[in-house]
This record gives structure tokens, C-alpha cells and sequence, in this order.
């Protein structure tokens, strides 16, 4: 009988090992099902889930995929086995009681298809008994060769004594090595293991990057995640082999201990010769698999994790802001491509301009860039921090410095950049436009909004994790894309401006709404308010209960549609409104009015205090953004590449990306410098994460710079 989903024992697990309560657990399983966006639950259904922030959604939902993952396992384990005759009520049970996936495939491993082995050739020469009486170890009263004499078929394959001792051998090995506790025993133990790692035999002068994993050796239970990830990498460029090393003599021991047991057995010394070759054949190769496959998926989670939090931080930066802004991407042959965009990002006009060698037209490009300013009354520059920044950056400062200009200049990490510019979104967005101009077009858009204009881009195009290409591509997608939604829905989309791009990730939209909304937009103008969504094709009113709040209409009809305050508690902020005498707009614009609320004489059998609470603080808060306020990095002018740099100097730079080995700081010289985790505080640090995050302006102190390897050693604690 098929087993089904459970909702009630999933939650109590999850609850149990988690600290949570199983009615908030089995309350979110149940809105997921419904079909409910985490973010909505998040936000707007905290009485369901006794207030179960996003983080923790995040683990019963993962928790839930997981459980039903398992479930579905186990049906096809138990059909498969049935279909063999070999599903007895004891296996069933055991089936049906694991809660690890990794002890269910140890379970179902002997029932199993496989490939042809060398013990089912032996079974097929009737080898079977031979091996069930070794195993047995019960002494017979007869001689070896008495024994084995009514297995030996030269027509089946075995000609002699030694061969029915080989195929009975395979099967023994392959017995043992399947049998699920002893494998689990055997995979436990020799966790105690090392993982290492040799160069190939001649490649060592193309492996230099490799070169500290030439003789490497690291206890399985501490190599480091990012050590195992590059030793991996090595090995799939040809340059390393990789193994899992442990005490042979140890385990030998102990697996005779353990299988072997009548030493007055007439094959006694079979027995032991067939054990000693199953370790290097079997029992070896399959920890080997284990342990690697262990170490991958454990490296691969938490280089995700730290690529998911990098992610989250860039995108939440602080954004400059709705200013007229001149976004510049740099370069020396092909000059500077400038490109001016109103406070909206609307682009308004291009040109190039040759500040840098080897034109060197400082005074035509003086002119364009005063021209541009004036004429747009610009307020912001970004600078892409690639080829030709910091000369570009030190000419448009000589510029602003000598006209007394007050215009912002920020260089602007432009990662990812020439992807968007080149890319089938860019084309459709500026489709007359030269792709280097798109790309111009992005910087600008990165400092007025970077989460805005980084949703347009592949999130592992931007490189602000470690060995991304590495690791599992379908779970980093979905780390990613779940950062880029929360960050979305947390900061609030204004559904007039926002592209497809930033509408999909929007809770319940997608991409194929996004288009469709922005379609709608385009054909008859701004949305004057949310209800109005309702007349977009295809957006119905579930897809418009899970979106309606995070979206924003700065100047719409009404007022509360600038706000997080969901339409279905519009009646609850406008009681609010009546009980102070006053009209919701003017409750909402003056925050001293509506702090005299007392949350609690606003509950009702719907809507309890969490989302009263929430509403208040919406209303004398409206459509606030949670991101920090903005503030540009100030690079040294007399600091401009590599060779500039000297030990001891003091400057100020920008976390770029930060890995479990350290923090990686731009100082302004194309090469991003390593704070080590030794040097990121003067305590003792686990976690990188725990101290620094990307997008934090800090001091460092130059500690070593290796010019020829372009490596820069930093140091935060000594600054």
C-alpha cells in the first residue's frame, strides 16, 4: 500500500527538531499547499503562523520538500522490492520507519538494480551456496577441497578450486559491503579518515594555481569547505587526485572482529584472504564515494550560503537615490561611454568621451562631460570599476575639483555588467542603443537603485561568492533567486517604474505577469491604484492577494496604495483613521497623530495584534525603505594600480565578497585585496560573515603586496 503525505507527523518532526511549535508548523505547511508565497506568509499572515519569521518559513518549507522527497522514495523503494518478492513485513516496516535518505538507499542497496558485477556472473555459475556456506562459518567435517569439489563447472566458468573461491569471494564482498549496518558502522568510523590530494604525474608546471594541494592531507571532519571545493576543481581540470585515506590495518582488524568468527572453519583462511581484498576493493572505493559525495554537498551548502548572503547584501545596498545621474563606463582605446539618466533611470543622452591615453583629449572631454552636467543638472557620477576606472575617476574628480562642482562621483562595481548590456533583456529595453552604451546605462542605473538593476542580471554573473561554477547549479539558482525575493519583496516594488525584471520576483507575479503587467501599463498608462491590477489579463485575485502589498503607487488615487499596509486591512487603517477624528491621509502624514494608536482596540476576529502592529507602523512610516542610507566610498587619489600600493599604508576601500577564508576589499586599483579571517578583528573570528559584510566601507592597513602574482595582503584590525 502506497504510503501517504502526512501533514501532521511532518510538522511535529520539523517542529521537534527545530524548536518551533507544531501549530505554527502545520499552519505554514498548509498555506504553502494552498498555494501562498513565503514572502506573503511572512508579511501578512503572522496570526496563522504565531509570527514564524522568513528564515524560519524558509526551513519548514525546505523541511516539507524534503519530506515529501522522502516519501515518494520510499514508494518506489517499497514497489521495487515488492515487484521482486523480496518485500517482507519486517523490510516493509523498516522502509517505512527511516527518516534519513541516506540509511533508506543503505536499505535498499542489495535490492537495487545494477550493472552486470562480478558476484551476479558468480551467482549465474551457482557460486551462491558456496558463498552462503563461507558466510555461515559453520564447520562441515570436511576437507577444503571436499567442500568446494561440487562447485567447480569448467561449462559454467570454473575450471578449479581457486576460481569458486574467487566468485565466491565477489559475492561474500559485495554481501558485506551492501548489508546496511555494517555499512553504516564502516562509513561512521571511517569518518576518523583523511581526505588527500597529488599533483598528476606531469603536470605540476601547468598546476600552479594548485600548487598548496600538491601534498595535501586534512582530517575529513575539519577540511574546510572552500580547501575541498579547490581540490575538486583540480581534479576535474586533470591536475589532482583526490582520496580518502584511513588506518588499513585498524579496520581490517576490526572487520574480522566483526565477520569473522569460527577459526576452526575449513576455510577459514579464505575467509580472511576473500576480507582483506574486500577492504581495498569494496569497503574502500564505497567510503571513498560516501565521504567525497559527503564533503561535496556540505561544501557546496555552505559556499551557497555565503554566495546567498553576499547576494543579499548587494542587493540591498543603499541606493543613491531618484537623482539625474551620469554613469560612465571607462575604458582607454575605445573611450569613455557616458550616458545621462533622469531620477526615474530614464535615459536621456549619450556620448563619448578620450580623458585617457592614448588619445589623451582632456580638454574635449572636459567640455562634453561640464555640457552633460549643465545642461541635465546632474547630481550623481558612477564610475564602472574596470579597465581605465581610477583614470577616469581621477580625471572626472580634477573636473568637478576645478569648476567647484557639487556632484557625487562613486565608482561603482559594474560585475556583471557587459552581460546585461549584451543580453536579450538590454536589446529589448535599449534596442537602438550600442551595447557598451547599455552598459553605461547600468552603472547609472546600479547607483541610483542597485537592487532594481541587479534582478536583471544572472545572480552568478556578478561574483560576489566563491567557486560558484562549482557547486550545485540547481540549488545555487534557488538560493539565489530566493535572496533576490526576499530582497524584493522586503524593500517594495513601485509598480509604475519597475521593469518585467523587478515585477517577477515580486510575491505571486513571475515572469510571464511581469510582462503582461508592464504590456498593460504601456497600453493604458499608470495604474492610479492597486485595484486596477485586477484588469491586467491573466491576474487573478489570488495572484493579486499575494502581490498587493509589496507593491507601491507613489501618486496614485489612494493613499494607502503608497504604503506595505495590505488592501484586504484597508477597512482596519481606516478605523484607525475615524477613531482620531481625522482622514487617512492626513493620519499618514503626520506620524505624532497616529502613534497615539493603541493596537490592541483595533483586533478583531480576522486580523490580530502582529498585523494591527505592522499597520500602525505603516501608517506613521509609509512606504519606508529598509536599506541604509547611501554613502559613497572614498578611494586615496594618489592610489591608483598595484604598484602604488606600499606596505603599511592606511586607506579606505569596500568590501567586495567575503568567503569562509576571509574578506576581499577594493582599495582602488583593479585588484581587489584579501583581508584574511586572522586579520578581520582582533578577537578571534569563526566566520567572516559574522564581522563583515559586502558593501561595508572600511580602513585597511597594507600588509604585503606581491605585484607580479597581483596579491594584496590587508588587515582590518591593525588600521
Amino acid at each position: 500500500m502506497k504510503l501517504d503525505i502526512d501533514i501532521t507527523e511532518c510538522a511535529q518532526q520539523i517542529a521537534a527538531s527545530h524548536g518551533l511549535k507544531s501549530s505554527s508548523v502545520t499552519a505554514a505547511i498548509e498555506l504553502l499547499n494552498d498555494g501562498n508565497t513565503l514572502p506573503f506568509i511572512a508579511r501578512y499572515r503572522k496570526e496563522a503562523t504565531a509570527g514564524l519569521t522568513e528564515t524560519k518559513l524558509r526551513i519548514v518549507q525546505d523541511q516539507f520538500e524534503n519530506y515529501q522527497e522522502l516519501i515518494s522514495r520510499k514508494n518506489t523503494i517499497l514497489a521495487t522490492i515488492e515487484q521482486q518478492g523480496a518485500l517482507t513485513d519486517a523490510m516493509r516496516q523498516k522502509i517505512v520507519d527511516c527518516q534519513e535518505k541516506n540509511v533508506l538507499e543503505d536499505i535498499y542497496l542489495p535490492f537495487k538494480p545494477k550493472r552486470r558485477t562480478k558476484a551476479t556472473i558468480a551467482r549465474e555459475a551457482g557460486l551462491q551456496p558456496l558463498a552462503d556456506l563461507m558466510m555461515n562459518q559453520q564447520r562441515i567435517g570436511k576437507s577444503r577441497s571436499a567442500i568446494i569439489q561440487p562447485f567447480i563447472d569448467g561449462a559454467k566458468g570454473v575450471p578449479d578450486a581457486d576460481a569458486a573461491v574467487a566468485g565466491a569471494g565477489n559475492i561474500i564482498a559485495e554481501t558485506w559491503v551492501e548489508a546496511p549496518e555494517l555499512r553504516r558502522w564502516f562509513f561512521e568510523q571511517s569518518a576518523s579518515g583523511k581526505v588527500t590530494s597529488k599533483v598528476k604525474r606531469g603536470k605540476k608546471e601547468e598546476a600552479n594555481k594548485f600548487e598548496n594541494y600538491f601534498e595535501f592531507s586534512d582530517p575529513i571532519k575539519r577540511i574546510a569547505s572552500h580547501r575541498f571545493l579547490a581540490i575538486k576543481r583540480g581534479e576535474s581540470e586533470g591536475f589532482l587526485k583526490i582520496a580518502i585515506e584511513l588506518d588499513d590495518e585498524y579496520f581490517i582488524r576490526q572487520l574480522k572482529r566483526r565477520l569473522i568468527s569460527q577459526r576452526d572453519f575449513e576455510m577459514h583462511e579464505d575467509l580472511v584472504a576473500i576480507l582483506e581484498s574486500s577492504f581495498k576493493s569494496h569497503f574502500l572505493p564505497a567510503a571513498t564515494q560516501f565521504h567525497l559525495a559527503q564533503l561535496k554537498e556540505k561544501s557546496d551548502q555552505e559556499a551557497i550560503d555565503v554566495f546567498a548572503k553576499n547576494m543579499r547584501e548587494l542587493l540591498m545596498a543603499p541606493p543613491a537615490g531618484k537623482r539625474t545621474t551620469i554613469g560612465l563606463d571607462p575604458g582607454f582605446r575605445t573611450g569613455c561611454k557616458v550616458a545621462v539618466v533622469d531620477p526615474t533611470g530614464k535615459f536621456l543622452e549619450t556620448k563619448t568621451i578620450f580623458p585617457t591615453a592614448p588619445k589623451n583629449d582632456v580638454a574635449g572631454a572636459e567640455k562634453i562631460l561640464l555640457d552633460l552636467i549643465k545642461n541635465h543638472e546632474v547630481e550623481l557620477i558612477a564610475i564602472g570599476n574596470g579597465t581605465a576606472s581610477r583614470e577616469t575617476d581621477a580625471f572626472v574628480g580634477s573636473v568637478l575639483k576645478q569648476h567647484k562642482l557639487e556632484v557625487t562621483k562613486v565608482i561603482v562595481n559594474e560585475s556583471g555588467a557587459s552581460i546585461y548590456s549584451a543580453s536579450e533583456l538590454a536589446v529589448n529595453e535599449y534596442p537602438e542603443l550600442d551595447v557598451t552604451v547599455r552598459g553605461a546605462i547600468s552603472i547609472a542605473h546600479r547607483l541610483q537603485d542597485p537592487l532594481a538593476e541587479l534582478v536583471k542580471i544572472d545572480a552568478k554573473s556578478i561574483g560576489v561568492g566563491q567557486y560558484q561554477h562549482d557547486v550545485n547549479q540547481k540549488l545555487l539558482q534557488k538560493s539565489l533567486d530566493r535572496a533576490v525575493e526576499s530582497c524584493v519583496n522586503q524593500v517594495g516594488v513601485e509598480l509604475n517604474t519597475a521593469s518585467a525584471s523587478l515585477l517577477s520576483y515580486v510575491a505571486g507575479i513571475g515572469p510571464k505577469l511581469a510582462a503582461s503587467i508592464v504590456k498593460h501599463r504601456d497600453a493604458e498608462g499608470a495604474f492610479e491604484n492597486r485595484k486596477q491590477l485586477l484588469k491586467v489579463p491573466k491576474l487573478g485575485k489570488k495572484a493579486f492577494t499575494q502581490a498587493a502589498g509589496f507593491l507601491r503607487i507613489a501618486n496614485g488615487t489612494t493613499v494607502l496604495d503608497r504604503s506595505a499596509v495590505h488592501p484586504e486591512t484597508y477597512h482596519v487603517a481606516e478605523k484607525m483613521a475615524d477613531s482620531l477624528g481625522v482622514g487617512v491621509e492626513v493620519m499618514m502624514l503626520n506620524p505624532a497623530v497616529a502613534e497615539k494608536l493603541n493596537a490592541l482596540d483595533f483586533v478583531d476576529e480576522n486580523f490580530g495584534e502582529p498585523t494591527v502592529r505592522d499597520i500602525i507602523t505603516e501608517i506613521t512610516k509609509p512606504g519606508r525603505d529598509p536599506r541604509e542610507k547611501f554613502k559613497a566610498v572614498a578611494f586615496d587619489d594618489s592610489v591608483n594600480q598595484i604598484s602604488d600600493l606600499k606596505q603599511g599604508m592606511i586607506l579606505q576601500g569596500q568590501i567586495t565578497n567575503v568567503t569562509n577564508f576571509g574578506a576581499f576589499v577594493d582599495v582602488g586599483v583593479h585588484q581587489d585585496g584579501l583581508v584574511h579571517v586572522s586579520q578581520l578583528a582582533n578577537q578571534y573570528v569563526a566566520n567572516p560573515a559574522d564581522v563583515v559584510t559586502v558593501g561595508d566601507v572600511v580602513r585597511v592597513k597594507v600588509m604585503e603586496v606581491d605585484e607580479a602574482r597581483k596579491r594584496i595582503g590587508l588587515s582590518i584590525k591593525e588600521a
